[in-house]
């Protein structure tokens, strides 16, 4: 936002003050927003948590000791804290949907191309999407519609038919057949958030669809989005990356490394991978209205664990597959709708998420909505900050 500080967490840039407003800001404000605050993310917003050297970390506002996810966790902490009702983010991993379920909020990862981007290196690249959070389907449908636009310096925009997402909340019909899976073939689901899921879930049935457990083969989707991610960066940041190794998060360096050691027959065994499972997916859909999954597959933990380190017997998987829900369906390109599923014992918020065919985010808010009615969660008081937990 032109004239805000604006450090990208990063300690190089900590006195640094925006010349210029990103086009989705200027957007916004020309459709009657009012931009009144920005919060914390990680280092250039590639850590699953909002934690960095400038700010620090950023909890939920579920517990002051859990941290918030990332990398759009202070977004969704204000969302969630009753600071704003509405708040942008951004996913290329999951940095939308992580912090919207650990805060207990709502937030789409649209379509790409559905919200125009800024320039860049990488403005083909599908991985790479905006879009809205807030305490309500309603609410984030009328940001989406807000957001929606045709932009000439975004190839992956088209035009956009004003008012049509909250027209899909209003006019929300039940889906005829729902699929459910706990994970991609990949584990990492917490008993208790698996249960809760799977009773949000069930809430389908009561609406008159049929409802299944079974989802497409991802097949080996956590080599997929590795290749992906990191030759997406080494598009965008390598020159950044290797000028300033010693003062920038080590997973700057670790994705550049990776993509240079990438062939060009594993980026392209990655293309054709890609191109597989989105057929498999069109064809999913040509049975199924929806998929819903886990949204991440354990609850906030706690907020000096940067990067998730220790938080399971997963570890240390690259990509860490507590969150592999997230970044498992990137490289479909499906509009995917974060909404929260319950709480568990000890207050912490769970969520699912509710995958859609391509381009249908009318789809997955329509029946986000329904959802969201049928379980009847709190949605439009904020929520009080709690103590340790």
């Amino acid at each position: 936002v032109k004239g805000l500080h604006t450090t990208y967490g990063c300690p190089l840039y900590k006195d640094n003050i925006a010349t210029k407003s990103d086009p989705l800001v200027s957007l916004l404000e020309s459709r009657g927003a009012t931009v009144i605050a920005k919060s914390n993310s990680p280092e250039f917003g590639m850590l699953p948590v909002s934690d960095n050297r400038v700010f620090g970390a950023t909890a939920t506002p579920y517990a002051h000791n859990r941290t918030s996810g990332g990398s759009s966790g202070g977004a969704a902490a204000a969302v969630g804290a009753g600071e704003v009702w509405l708040a942008h983010g951004s996913d290329v991993g999951g940095s939308l949907r992580i912090p919207a379920a650990f805060c207990g909020v709502v937030g789409i990862r649209p379509s790409p191309g559905r919200v125009p981007r800024a320039p860049s290196k990488r403005g083909f690249s599908p991985l790479s999407v905006q879009g809205p959070m807030a305490r309500s389907v309603g609410d984030v449908a009328l940001f989406l519609d807000a957001m929606a636009a045709h932009a000439p310096n975004d190839p992956l925009t088209q035009q956009e038919i004003p008012g049509q997402f909250q027209q899909a909340v209003r006019e929300a019909r039940p889906p005829k057949r729902i699929a459910f899976a706990t994970d991609l073939g990949l584990g990492g689901v917490d008993p208790e958030v698996e249960a809760i899921a799977r009773a949000a879930f069930q809430k389908f049935a009561s609406m008159g669809a049929a409802i299944e457990e079974t989802r497409p083969d991802f097949g080996r989707i956590d080599v997929l989005f590795q290749r992906l991610i990191s030759f997406n960066y080494l598009t965008e940041r390598a020159e950044f990356a290797d000028a300033n190794r010693d003062k920038i998060e080590p997973v700057h360096g670790i994705l550049v490394d990776a993509a240079r050691k990438m062939t060009i027959e594993q980026l392209a065994e990655a293309q054709r991978w890609r191109a597989d499972l989105y057929t498999r997916m069109a064809t999913f859909f040509e049975d199924f209205d929806a998929l819903v999954t886990p949204t991440v597959g354990v609850v906030p933990f706690a907020k000096d664990l940067r990067g998730g380190a220790d938080v399971d017997e997963w570890a240390g998987s690259n990509p860490p597959r507590w969150f592999h829900q997230c970044w498992g369906t990137v490289p479909l390109s499906n509009p995917i709708l974060a909404i929260p599923a319950g709480f568990t014992k000890a207050g912490l918020p769970v969520s699912v998420q509710i995958i859609a065919p391509q381009r249908r985010e009318d789809l997955a808010l329509a029946y986000g909505k329904l959802l969201e009615d049928a379980l009847g969660l709190p949605t439009h008081l904020p929520k009080d900050p709690v103590g340790d937990v």
